[in-house]
């Protein structure tokens, strides 16, 4: 039996049972058990990961940098950012900031010829700041990083603090970075960085889906509307940080978080709309706050999340009646949605196929906070999905990222700096 977790427990006591080795939860049927062990713990908030074939895992941490775990559990730090601690080189333009930061890491997939790494970091180079991905050399030791090339340059960064929630500078980038297993090409989600002409601007690459090459190049056939930057595969995001791909027919889907309401997974179609238009003066709507009207009405306070959704939806079908319509919106809550992946192999037994998304937690205006793992049975024309809770054997956390490893297992991690793998049984 499935439960819902509706709580973080204080770090203190994360800790404690995470270090106390394995743990495994039972559950009947087809759906698989799980055994736990924590790989790494007090890290710096750890938001993405990427695995070499012999298991060695590139990781990043917010407000620290870029490193490696070896399959042996010895870590070599390669980049930090600005002020970061025992890094062996720092790069002074990379900052963090609010939700801003090191986020996305990917590796290409000529690694074992070219030894390319990808990384998206906030950086002020270009004032007041972008967020940027850049490429980076791996030595053949795996002890440093060389040949920094920053291929995208201009992802929008919000540089001042606004009168919203979570108003603070540095919010709502995206970052999540990965190679499409059929095309070869890099996708990188953005975010709107509370800024309402940023999803549906044509030349604004905030609020996107990018799909390139590894010199930073649009991919042929992204397809986006006439007048748009070339590199933008889908628009009209609000804040996707999460992106992943279905076994068999390879198409991406987005995992993004909601406005109070209606956190939503979304099959993406080259050149798509995914529906998200926060300016005032549309749509029914008057002015809003800093011109932006993300959490519109009575921003600060409580309204019911179905309520908000009619005044200001995520996916806005009746402005754009072509969007693409998300197989899924967390029954109507917004929880803090953040990664997302398909796992593959038969030893996930019913979850084979199947979504694996992560929830920050977000508990505000009465919504249950919803730390948690949920498995999602999308239909195979990706227009609607049913949900399991994923019954934890470890303690809830704000899982900010999930991969699955060469081994088949998965790999979570969280803000608190713990990684888990996670095996079926």
């Amino acid at each position: 039996m499935t439960r819902r977790i509706r709580f973080v427990l204080p770090y203190t006591l994360l800790a404690s049972f995470a270090l106390s080795g394995a743990a495994t939860a039972q559950s009947p049927g087809g759906t698989p058990g799980l055994t736990s062990t924590t790989v790494m713990s007090g890290r710096e908030l750890t938001w993405d990961m990427a695995f070499l074939p012999d298991g060695t895992m590139f990781f990043t941490e917010k407000c620290g940098g870029l490193s490696v775990r070896l399959p042996s559990g010895k870590i070599n730090a390669l980049l930090g950012i600005k002020d970061s601690k025992n890094y062996p080189e720092t790069a002074s333009d990379l900052f963090c900031s609010g939700q801003a930061g090191m986020s996305g890491v990917a590796i290409d997939p000529d690694f074992a010829s070219n030894r390319f790494i990808y990384v998206s970091s906030a950086s002020n180079i270009t004032a007041p700041g972008t967020n940027r991905v850049l490429r980076l050399v791996v030595s053949p030791d795996l002890t440093k990083v060389s040949n920094r090339q920053d291929i995208v340059t201009d992802i929008a960064y919000k540089a001042a603090p606004s009168n919203h929630p979570f108003g603070d500078a540095g919010a709502h980038n995206g970052g999540r970075l990965r190679f499409g297993p059929a095309d070869g090409f890099l996708y990188v989600t953005t975010g709107d960085t509370h800024n309402g002409e940023v999803p549906q601007g044509p030349t604004r690459i905030g609020g996107k889906v990018l799909r390139i090459d590894r010199d930073g190049k649009a991919a042929p056939g992204n397809n986006p509307p006439q007048g748009f930057d070339t590199r933008v595969f889908t628009y009209g995001h609000r804040n996707p940080q999460g992106i992943c791909f279905r076994p068999g027919t390879n198409q991406p889907y987005t995992a993004e978080n909601g406005p109070w309401h209606s956190d939503e997974v979304t099959a993406l179609t080259a050149g798509g709309n995914a529906g998200w238009d926060p300016r005032p003066n549309i749509a029914g709507r008057a002015d809003c706050p800093d011109n932006y009207c993300g959490y519109s009405p009575n921003q600060m306070g409580a309204v019911d999340p179905k309520e908000r959704s009619a005044f200001m939806p995520m996916t806005d079908t009746k402005t754009y009646p072509n969007a693409m319509k998300p197989a899924w919106n967390n029954d109507t809550l917004s929880q803090g949605m953040s990664s997302c992946v398909f796992l593959n192999g038969p030893q996930w037994k019913d979850w084979n196929g199947r979504m694996v998304v992560t929830f920050m937690g977000i508990g505000i205006h009465g919504t249950p906070v919803g730390n948690r793992l949920d498995v999602l049975n999308i239909t195979p024309d990706g227009a609607s999905a049913t949900r399991s809770t994923v019954s934890l054997p470890m303690p809830a956390g704000r899982f900010r990222s999930v991969v699955q490893a060469p081994d088949g297992s998965m790999y979570v991690a969280t803000d608190q700096g713990d990684v888990y793998q996670l095996k079926p049984n």
